[in-house]
């Protein structure tokens, strides 16, 4: 299983894929900028719908400041992925005017 993380993860073992991280600090070669720029926009562009999903979720006080057991967490982010969707279902359904 391959695993994306951003910069900020420090791998531990696994697949894990973090983004490339730059060789040079000064007097880099042109290339290498422009190499180093499109590696870095791939690697974000593979993780950006699980960001967006991490960061509707973290909406929801529930899982922005989760206080409770870990082993309810699962029950949690059922439930709210079902109001979520319920949610989504009725404000498109009153756009289309139904």
């Amino acid at each position: 299983m391959e695993i994306l993380a951003d910069a900020g993860y420090a791998q531990t073992g696994g697949r894990v894929v973090t983004p490339p991280h730059r060789k040079f600090k000064k007097n880099a070669p042109a290339w290498y900028e422009e190499r180093h720029e499109q590696q870095r926009k791939a690697h974000s562009s593979r993780r950006i719908r699980v960001e967006h999903g991490i960061a509707h979720l973290k909406n929801w006080r529930a899982l922005a400041r989760h206080l409770g057991r870990r082993e309810h967490m699962s029950d949690i982010v059922q439930a709210v992925a079902g109001l979520l969707s319920h949610q989504q279902t009725t404000t498109l359904s009153r756009g289309l005017g139904t």
